[in-house]
């Protein structure tokens, strides 16, 4: 069997070694590139952890000769967006598929300027029918599906079960009994929290779940953010109860010291895939504490409203025909669809529908959660729900982190955070050229 091939890449070298893709075409912005086909060889990029889904797929297919780059899988880096300016402006070198390491990505790699990512709409039509619409939303960029979701990461509602059991708490129902009960706790539980502030997901776990307009796309140039929303101030009122109260923390879910805080978490909005990553693997929680809710409605409205933390895209490059274009979506197939990488391998939710249930029994063999049939059960709820989010070319998730948290150390509360957010968002949406409505 062939050995994949495995090249790791700076943002330098990537341009250097996946010249070897042989791609060429019309460097004008925004024309159309021409397509090339190399015969059948395929150069793909992914991060670290998607690496074992290229060698399951040469595993699988051992005919298809490929490169595969190991790129920076940094959220919100520029070495990728660097290197794929580079492409555009020399008409070659794109890898023919990518795991975009941010999911901001697909907003310039859609764009008239690079125009990379292909349209799957009717290329991969079966597959695409495979997903609930909710799920790929986030690749639904105007009426044309633009890239595949890896994995479905929507929130749901985690907490303790053996704590709640313990102390004879009841479970809140609305996102204001939420408030009301992390706050309650705090006061009789001092050091017991409800949640985390300072990593970028806060902003989806938090102003997303609430429909607040911060990642609202108009169109490529247009952006409308605002604040002062009644889905932002909800929200801004809630967590602002709530910090006052000492029931949130100032840390990330990523920072070093996250795990002891994460001994201390009774209760939080978070992605499906916290109970894998990092409730077991990260913070080792001991087993038969942690269930998952379905996620929580607001007051007065009768669904459940929830955001969105990541479930990364795959893209394929809209600069190829024939042959290396067939081998290509082969590809973006097998990732996104195969249970021999979703199922086997995979630690988050699948984003393809039809493999999800296969991925769910694998928590009743865990035996981990406290409840295994009724987190099962949320997974299977938050699936569904859907909040108007665009990703952009501005990274919603770092102003946050920017602002928010060092305006809270620094002794200001959630309101004064928040709005230091929101003046610096509309900014970089600027910044980068979208008329702010």
């Amino acid at each position: 069997m062939k050995t994949t091939r495995i090249l790791a890449a700076s943002a330098a070298v990537a341009v250097a070694a996946l010249a070897l893709a042989g791609c060429s075409g019309d460097a004008t912005g925004g024309a159309p590139q021409a397509q090339t086909d190399s015969g059948g060889k395929i150069t793909v990029w992914v991060d670290p952890p998607r690496v074992p889904a290229a060698e399951a797929f040469q595993q699988a297919y051992p005919d298809i000769p490929i490169d595969v780059v190991q790129i920076d899988g940094t959220v919100g880096g520029k070495t990728v967006k660097q290197s794929f300016a580079n492409f555009d402006a020399a008409g070659s070198g794109w890898p023919d598929a990518i795991f975009f390491p941010s999911n901001d990505d697909i907003a310039w790699a859609t764009n008239s300027t690079s125009n990379y990512a292909a349209d799957l709409t009717d290329i991969m039509a079966d597959t695409i029918e495979g997903y609930d619409p909710a799920v790929l939303s986030f690749c639904d960029i105007d009426g044309k599906i633009r890239c595949l979701r890896n994995d479905a990461a929507p929130d749901v509602f985690w907490y303790n079960k053996a704590f709640f059991d313990e102390n004879g708490y009841t479970l809140p129902t609305t996102w204001e009994e939420y408030g009301d009960l992390a706050v309650k706790i705090a006061a009789e539980h001092p050091g017991k929290i409800s949640g985390f502030l300072g990593d970028a997901y806060a902003i989806n776990r938090y102003l997303q779940s609430s429909g607040c307009p911060t990642n609202d796309r108009v169109s490529e140039s247009e952006a409308h953010i605002d604040l002062a929303d009644a889905t932002c101030t909800r929200a801004t009122d809630l967590l602002d109860k709530m910090y006052a109260g000492k029931a949130l923390s100032t840390q990330g879910i990523f920072d070093g010291d996250a795990a002891a805080e994460g001994q201390n978490l009774v209760m939080s909005p978070g992605a499906v895939w916290w109970g894998n990553y990092l409730f077991r693997d990260t913070w080792k929680i001991p087993a038969g504490q942690m269930t998952a809710a379905a996620p929580l409605p607001w007051d007065g409205e009768s669904e459940p409203s929830t955001g969105n933390e990541g479930g990364g895209l795959w893209g394929a490059s809209s600069h190829i025909t024939g042959k290396q274009l067939e081998n290509t979506l082969t590809f973006m197939k097998f990732v996104n669809t195969d249970p021999r990488w979703q199922v086997d391998l995979s630690t988050g939710l699948p984003g393809y529908g039809p493999v999800q249930d296969q991925w769910l029994e694998k928590l009743q063999a865990d035996a981990y959660f406290a409840d295994v049939a009724t987190t099962q059960e949320s997974f299977k709820s938050a699936l569904s729900v859907v909040q108007p989010y665009s990703y952009m070319l501005y990274d919603t998730g770092s102003v946050w982190t920017e602002t928010v948290s060092p305006t809270l150390i620094s002794g200001g509360n959630v309101t004064d955070a928040i709005t230091k957010f929101g003046d610096e968002l509309v900014n970089q949406a600027k910044s980068v050229g979208y008329t702010v409505q």
